[in-house]
């Protein structure tokens, strides 16, 4: 279970950061991202009802995307993430603890990692993947680099990442990459423009494809 649903995530190529957004809007923000093909849903823990959050969209899009916990520090927020629903925890450190949960339930863990040390350390501690960030500062010339000796650990830029930059950090090795405002734009969500939230997912959708194309082109 917990592989396939692994599976999904690294496949689809693209998990949406959902963070402090209303709670009369986040539904409908889901919905609209998931119609463009995000299937992986982060919902961030210092978001507004984050728990009921995950609950509710884990039941409206089973099936369609996984639905996981992000800003996840420490192991009891990763109980509370786990047991209201969250397939994955997304954490923008290490924590053992918090690795260790994780695993205990089945779930996908993805802890934050800014150095090849750290990446081999989560790995070894039980990561499924690991979260480089922040992205902005590393770029993807690090994945690429790293990638060399470290191949066989999936990581997942994030923080930085852009509609601009997605094609080559899969070109780089990344196995997915984790996007936060530059889809979850505060315009269009303010102004509930949903049709065009949706366009853009589809887009970076779009663009972890043409990576990956081009990858195995030039392998």
């Amino acid at each position: 279970m917990k592989q396939a649903i692994l599976t999904k995530m690294i496949d689809g190529g693209v998990v949406a950061v959902v963070r402090k957004i209303d709670r009369d809007k986040v539904m409908q923000v889901i919905e609209a991202i998931v119609d463009g093909g995000i299937s992986g849903i982060e919902i961030t823990l210092d978001s507004d009802g984050a728990l009921d959050v995950i609950r509710e969209a884990n039941l409206a899009f089973k099936g369609q995307a996984v639905v996981g916990a992000g800003t996840v520090l420490d192991a009891q927020s990763a109980n509370m993430a786990i047991h209201a629903g969250a397939e994955f925890i997304f954490s923008p450190t290490m924590n053992t603890e918090t690795i260790l949960t994780a695993n205990r339930y089945g779930k996908i863990v993805i802890p934050g990692v800014f150095t090849p040390t750290e990446i081999l350390q989560a790995q070894q501690a039980g990561a499924d993947l690991v979260k480089v960030f922040p992205a902005s500062v590393l770029g993807p010339t690090f994945i690429k680099d790293v990638k060399g000796p470290l191949a066989h650990v999936h990581m997942m830029p994030t923080g930085g990442v852009s509609l601009s930059n997605t094609e080559e950090y899969i070109r780089a090795g990344a196995a997915a990459v984790g996007v936060g405002g530059s889809l979850l734009r505060k315009d269009l969500i303010a102004e509930k423009r949903y049709s065009e939230l949706q366009s853009l997912a589809k887009q970076y959708c779009d663009e972890v494809q043409k990576g990956r194309h081009a990858l195995v082109n030039s392998n």
